[in-house]
C-alpha cells in the first residue's frame, strides 16, 4: 500500500514538474510537401491553436508528438466537386472523405439543400451540430429558376428574372461561392445562355463563380466549353467546369485536346476559367437522363406520366437510337450503347438481382427493350432516383486533362451517412472512397503521369488559391493546420467497380484545423471542421 502511494506521489511530481508544452502538436521528421508544387523537405511541423506555427527544425515540444519519419506530410486535400450538402446535416463525420485525405469540400452542383433565404440558418445548423470537414457551397441557378417559374420549360418573364437575380443575391450575401448549373438535367437544361449570364453577373459582383456541369460532355463538348467561357466572359464571373471529360467514344483522343485548347485560349485572353475532374472512365447519374428532355418539359410529374405511355415510349426509343438532339445529351450514345450502361442502384427489390449488369443484358434476360428496362426501373424505384454507371471515357483523355496545370480534383461524390456504405447519393461508384488516393496511386506510382509534388498541388495549393481560401492549402507558417500524413509505399485507392466502398490504405493520420480527426486509420470523433463563407460586400 505504501509503495503504491509513493509511486502515485512520484508520478504527480513528475507531471507537475514537466515543462509546459510549447505547441499543441508537433509532427516530427516527415517529408513535407508544401502544396505549392515544390520538392519535399525533411522538416518538423509545429501546430498551435489550429494553425501551423513553424516548419523546419522545431526544438520545442508538443502536447502531442507525431512521428512522421518515412512518411509524407501534405496539406489536406480539397474536394472541388462534393455532393455532401444534405448528408452533413444527418451525420457530420464524413469519414469516407477524411479517409481519402480530404479535409475541405466544396459542394453545390445541385445547389444548397435549402432555399436562398434559409442558407444562414443552414450554415448555423451545421456549425451547431459540428462537422468533421471544412465545408463550402455554391447555390444553383436552377433553385432560383424553380422558385420563380417552377420546373417546366420556357423563358422567364422580366419579373421572374428579377426574382431569380434577387435569389442569387440573397445566396451570395449568405456566403456561397457562386452559382452553378447542371445543363444536361431538366429544368436546368431549359435555361438559355442569356439567362445564365444574367445570374452569373450577380455572382461576379461578389467576386464569385459560375460553376457548371456543362450542356454537353459528349459530341458537342467543345461547343459546351465555349458556352461556359462565354458566360464567364460576358458576366465577369470566374468559371469552373465540373468533372471535365470527353464522354463520347467516337471522339476519344480528339475532343479533349480541342476542349483544352479552348480553355487555354480563353485563359490567354484573360478569362478566369479552370476545371476539375474525377479519375475514372465511368460517370454515374440517374436513369432519367435516358429520356429526351422534352419528356420533362412540363415538369417532373408530367414526365413520369409520359414514361408510362406506351405510344410515347415508341417515339422516345426512336430518339434514343438516333442520338443526341438539341437540348438533350444522349448518354446511351455517348457510352457506345446500352451494353456500357450498368445498373448501379434500382431502389426496388424487383431489380436488385440485376445490379451490376448492363441494361442490354437485363433487357435480354427480361425480353424487353433496354430503353424500356431503364424506364421501368426508374418508375419502380420512385420516389428514389435510380442510378447507373455510364462507361463513356478513356484513360488517355484523363491523362491529357491531368497534365493541365489548371485542372484540380473533384470526386462528384457525397459523404456516406455510415462509413463502409454507399454515399448519400445512393450511387455505388468507387469515386466516393477512392478519388484522391487514386490520383497518387494510379497517376504517380503506377503510371508516370504526374510528379508527386504536382499531384499534391492539384489537390491542395491550387484549389485553395482557386477558391480564395487564403489560409488553407499550404503548409506554411500561419496557415490553417489541415494536414494529411501518408505512407507512399502503402498508399492505394483499393475501391473498385466490384468493391466501390473499400477503404483506401496508406493514409493513417488526418488533421482538420489542427485537430487529429483520423488517427491510426480511424475516425477520432472530432468535429473541428468549419463552414467556409465567401465574402460579398456592398
Amino acid at each position: 500500500m505504501k509503495r503504491a502511494l509513493l509511486c502515485s506521489v512520484m508520478a504527480l511530481l513528475l507531471v507537475a514538474n514537466a515543462p509546459a508544452a510549447d505547441y499543441d502538436i508537433v509532427i516530427r521528421g516527415g517529408r513535407v510537401l508544401d502544396g505549392a508544387g515544390n520538392p519535399w523537405v525533411r522538416a518538423d511541423v509545429a501546430i498551435k491553436e489550429g494553425r501551423v506555427i513553424q516548419v523546419g527544425q522545431v526544438s520545442g515540444h508538443g502536447a502531442k508528438e507525431i512521428d512522421a519519419k518515412g512518411r509524407y506530410v501534405s496539406p489536406g486535400f480539397i474536394d472541388m466537386m462534393d455532393q455532401s450538402g444534405g448528408v452533413l446535416l444527418k451525420n457530420g463525420a464524413a469519414e469516407n472523405k477524411l479517409r481519402m485525405g480530404v479535409t475541405t469540400v466544396i459542394a453545390g452542383e445541385g445547389g444548397t439543400p435549402v432555399e436562398a433565404a434559409q442558407i444562414p440558418a443552414y450554415f448555423a445548423q451545421l456549425e451547431k451540430q459540428g462537422i468533421s470537414v471544412n465545408f463550402g457551397s455554391y447555390y444553383s441557378t436552377t433553385q432560383a429558376r424553380m422558385k420563380a417559374m417552377g420546373d417546366g420549360a420556357g423563358n422567364p418573364t422580366p419579373a421572374q428574372m428579377d426574382m431569380m437575380r434577387k435569389e442569387v443575391r440573397t445566396a451570395m450575401e449568405a456566403g456561397v461561392f457562386g452559382v452553378t448549373s447542371a445543363l444536361i438535367y431538366p429544368p436546368s437544361s431549359f435555361s438559355t445562355t442569356a439567362d445564365l449570364v444574367t445570374m452569373a453577373k450577380v455572382s461576379a459582383q461578389c467576386g464569385g463563380f459560375y460553376a457548371t456541369h456543362m450542356r454537353d460532355e459528349s459530341g458537342d463538348l467543345v461547343k459546351a466549353v465555349n458556352e461556359a467561357i462565354e458566360i464567364g466572359e460576358q458576366s465577369g464571373a470566374k468559371v469552373e467546369i465540373f468533372h471535365l471529360k470527353a464522354a463520347f467514344a467516337p471522339g476519344w483522343g480528339k475532343l479533349m485536346p480541342e476542349a483544352i485548347a479552348a480553355v487555354n485560349a480563353a485563359r490567354a485572353r484573360g478569362v478566369d476559367v479552370a476545371a476539375d475532374l474525377y479519375p475514372y472512365t465511368a460517370g454515374g447519374t440517374g436513369l432519367e437522363i435516358i429520356a429526351p428532355s422534352w419528356v420533362w418539359a412540363d415538369g417532373v410529374q408530367k414526365g413520369i406520366e409520359r414514361l408510362k405511355d406506351p405510344k410515347l415510349r415508341e417515339r422516345m426509343k426512336k430518339e434514343v437510337a438516333a442520338g443526341s438532339m438539341p437540348g438533350w445529351s444522349n448518354l446511351v450514345q455517348a457510352s457506345g450503347g446500352f451494353g456500357n450502361v450498368i445498373l448501379a442502384n434500382g431502389f426496388s427489390q424487383k431489380y436488385a438481382p440485376y445490379h451490376g449488369q448492363s441494361l442490354e443484358k437485363i433487357g435480354a434476360a427480361l425480353k424487353r427493350d433496354p430503353a424500356d428496362v431503364a424506364w421501368d426501373i426508374l418508375l419502380a424505384g420512385l420516389p428514389n432516383r435510380s442510378v447507373a454507371l455510364y462507361f463513356m471515357m478513356n484513360e488517355g483523355d484523363i491523362e491529357t486533362a491531368l497534365h493541365q496545370p489548371w485542372v484540380s480534383i473533384g470526386s462528384d461524390a457525397a459523404a456516406s451517412e455510415k462509413f463502409g456504405q454507399m454515399d448519400a447519393l445512393g450511387l455505388p461508384h468507387p469515386r466516393a472512397y477512392g478519388t484522391f488516393p487514386r490520383i497518387i496511386a494510379e497517376y504517380v506510382k503506377r503510371r508516370p503521369v504526374l510528379s508527386l509534388e504536382d499531384a499534391v498541388r492539384k489537390m491542395t495549393g491550387w484549389p485553395a488559391q482557386r477558391m480564395g481560401l487564403t489560409d488553407r492549402g499550404l503548409i506554411r507558417d500561419g496557415m490553417r493546420a489541415d494536414i494529411v500524413i501518408f505512407d507512399l509505399d502503402r498508399l492505394d485507392d483499393v475501391a473498385s467497380w466490384d468493391k466501390p466502398t473499400a477503404a483506401p490504405t496508406g493514409i493513417d493520420t488526418v488533421l482538420v484545423n489542427g485537430v487529429v480527426t483520423i488517427e491510426d486509420g480511424r475516425h477520432s470523433g472530432a468535429k473541428a471542421g468549419a463552414v467556409l463563407r465567401h465574402g460579398c460586400g456592398g
